[in-house]
């Protein structure tokens, strides 16, 4: 298990590159370019700026979180050629300076959804939280405005420009099926994995979050069955999941250890974190520690051990601790905290298996 880091550039994260260099074991950041709109060629001085700057840091680049998908290619419009072909020179791009994954997602108009970024939980700490019944009267653009209030920093997937013309997507997604989203993506994948293999970087698309349809938009990536349809695609090396435990875990009927070992050579990059679901269908994120949640961290990360999993995995996110300001979800402490967990965790199951094989000799 390779350990990293996810980080939104200078300028725009309350997190320094020097404080994720002490996290022990975290050997690389996670990254994008979070100014460029999507649909739209990466400039290559902008990754090149990166790249220095992860360098001068002792850190590397490989992971790719997210070069996000045109609206256009997953409503299958024509336009969508153009795009995809944006896309397939920022692979390139991304190549030379040594990615090796791109995490992106297929959902319809919005990247994930919750009501409440600062729900207060028992002891004093706030995190994300989903209330199912808000979500049911409420009118996304209200939800919009209240993602983005007071926000100085980007909010990946709620971006203020694309979401001004929410009403003509809603328009625009009028109509559309879960077949029809499972063609447009049949189409892209057929596009991009060749140009993917070719500079040896794996697509690790994110699932659902959360794992089903919300305001009458179609969702396919948000069971075991669909993860294995999607991987059935492209049947390719370079055509890949990121497993996230979270997005999946809200959903009590997934079994995310099951997933792992099903998927285990298809996940180049995985996203561990807990969730705590409640009968109603609402879910709050809770610190990595399994008996805080309702998912097994503990028989997912000794799947992952099991599988000799050599991917990428970051904590996800991350409860908002000791007063910290930071963008919701992406606090410095709690995530440091849940990387050391998992280590804790990987490093018994190591033990362990290290204490079998001698026994055996």
């Amino acid at each position: 298990m390779k350990m990293v880091f996810r980080w939104f550039g200078e300028g725009n994260d309350t997190v320094s590159l020097d404080q994720i260099r002490q996290i022990p074991g975290v050997e690389g950041i996670v990254w994008s370019l979070h100014d460029v709109p999507a649909g739209e060629e990466w400039p290559m001085d902008k990754i090149i700026q990166v790249k220095e700057q992860a360098d001068k840091a002792g850190l590397h680049l490989k992971v790719v979180e997210s070069v996000n998908i045109h609206e256009d290619i997953k409503l299958g419009l024509p336009s969508r050629d153009l795009y995809i072909d944006n896309y397939k020179k920022t692979i390139a791009k991304l190549a030379q300076v040594g990615v090796k994954v791109i995490c992106y997602n297929f959902m319809p108009v919005f990247d994930w959804l919750r009501t409440d970024l600062h729900k207060e939980l028992e002891d004093g700490s706030t995190a994300l939280f989903y209330e199912s019944s808000r979500i049911e009267n409420i009118d996304p653009l209200e939800l919009v405005n209240k993602i983005n209030e007071n926000s100085s920093l980007t909010m990946p997937g709620w971006e203020p420009e694309r979401l001004q013309h929410l009403t003509k997507l809603f328009e625009q997604y009028k109509g559309v099926t879960e077949e029809n989203l499972w063609d447009n993506v049949t189409y892209f994948l057929n596009e991009i994995i060749p140009v993917a293999a070719e500079h040896d970087i794996k697509m690790a698309i994110h699932p659902d979050d959360p794992p089903w349809p919300i305001f009458g938009l179609p969702r396919i990536m948000t069971s075991q069955d669909n993860i294995r349809r999607f991987l059935n695609i492209v049947d390719s090396p370079y055509n890949g999941i990121t497993l996230c435990s979270g997005s999946l875990g809200a959903n009590p009927a997934n079994d995310i250890v099951g997933m792992i070992h099903e998927f285990a050579d298809k996940i180049p990059f995985a996203h561990i974190r807990n969730v705590r679901r409640y009968e109603n269908g609402d879910f709050i994120e809770t610190s990595h520690r399994t008996q805080d949640g309702s998912v097994d961290i503990t028989g997912i990360v000794q799947a992952y051990h099991e599988e000799g999993f050599d991917g990428f995995a970051r904590p996800d996110h991350g409860r908002h601790l000791w007063g910290e300001q930071c963008r919701p979800g992406y606090g410095l402490y709690d995530r440091a905290l849940g990387i050391m967990y998992l280590w804790g965790l990987w490093d018994a199951f190591q033990r362990q298996a290290e204490g079998k094989e001698a026994a055996k000799a």
